[in-house]
């Protein structure tokens, strides 16, 4: 494998988290809901998922371990939010304090162990195609899921009636409720559903990217997960271009970092930039997204706001 294909593997396994984790906000938010809890849900999913697959030895239980605990604080986002009309965006920032620090606490006991990764998908004579089959056919099953959770996604919200029902809910909740349609329960499924994700993505992260677990080991792909969604529109096929976007962004941070001595010395910038610069690139996407004319009207009319029915 030269470089190049090695490159591109990594780019493909770090951009994964980012399907992941941004596909099920997309939902979220298409609902009218905005949870800024991803971060605290994927952090959670990281190391419920490790110590799992790490005492049973088996990478399964992990995953379904890191979407149970995903949805068990996306239904706790959903309590307060839904149910108790709190604040949002004070309870989605409530969210991820308390999964980095719940997650420090349980993690304790799994700093600087490993297990294997979770093998990559071998299929004979495919496989074994220059350049094409490692990229192609080499992946592990997360990679693949991802996409096909993105297809399936799109399906739902324009060629389904539940998702059109849901759209509908994101953008007039008020005229939702009066045609008879249960928004808080919409909503609650569509939280439930980001959770899930957030939690497999970040379970992709110690099971398959870095097979280890260690303090904040999430590093802030959850709030880049957040404003992928507003980088794409808040659109399935736009988020993947997106995540692989950013994903290659990140990975290229360290690669530049590991060729800093190979490279002219006007390139060579400090360790600190490299680190810095995915979520530099976060911050430019969104103000050139702001200053743009075409994202009117692309956002959930209702995003954000609380459902109180009337009495």
């Amino acid at each position: 494998m030269n470089l190049t294909e090695a490159i591109i593997l990594t780019i493909i396994t770090s951009s994964t988290p980012f399907v992941l984790a941004g596909i099920g906000e997309l939902v979220v938010e298409r609902s009218g809901v905005l949870n800024l809890g991803v971060e605290g849900m994927m952090i959670m999913g990281t190391v419920s998922g490790f110590a799992i697959a790490y005492m049973t030895g088996s990478a399964l239980l992990g995953f379904l371990a890191a979407v149970l605990a995903g949805m068990v604080f996306a239904a706790l986002f959903a309590f307060m939010t839904l149910g108790l009309a709190a604040n949002q965006v004070a309870s989605g920032l409530a969210l991820t304090i308390l999964g980095l620090g719940l997650s420090d606490l349980l993690g304790t006991s799994f700093v600087g162990l490993n297990r294997a990764k979770i093998p990559s998908l071998d299929i004979p004579g495919l496989t074994d195609i220059p350049v094409i089959g490692p990229l192609l056919f080499g992946q592990d099953a997360l990679v693949y899921l991802s996409i096909v959770l993105v297809a399936a996604v799109w399906w739902f919200l324009y060629r389904s009636r539940s998702g059109l029902i849901l759209r509908a809910v994101g953008e007039n909740h008020v005229s939702a409720h009066a045609l008879g349609y249960p928004v808080r329960l919409i909503r609650f499924g569509a939280v439930l559903f980001g959770g899930a994700c957030a939690g497999l993505g970040g379970a992709y992260l110690s099971l398959a990217d870095t097979p280890f677990w260690g303090t904040g080991m999430t590093a802030g792909r959850g709030w880049i997960a957040l404003a992928l969604v507003v980088f794409a529109s808040w659109r399935p096929g736009r988020l993947l271009l997106g995540a692989y976007f950013f994903g290659a962004i990140w990975i290229g941070n360290l690669h530049m970092q590991a060729l800093g001595g190979s490279l002219p010395h006007w390139l060579v910038w400090p360790p600190q930039f490299w680190t810095g610069l995915p979520y530099l690139a976060t911050v430019i996407v969104l103000v050139m997204i702001s200053a743009g004319k075409g994202r009117r009207g692309v956002a959930p009319a209702s995003l954000g706001t609380a459902f109180v029915p009337d009495r």
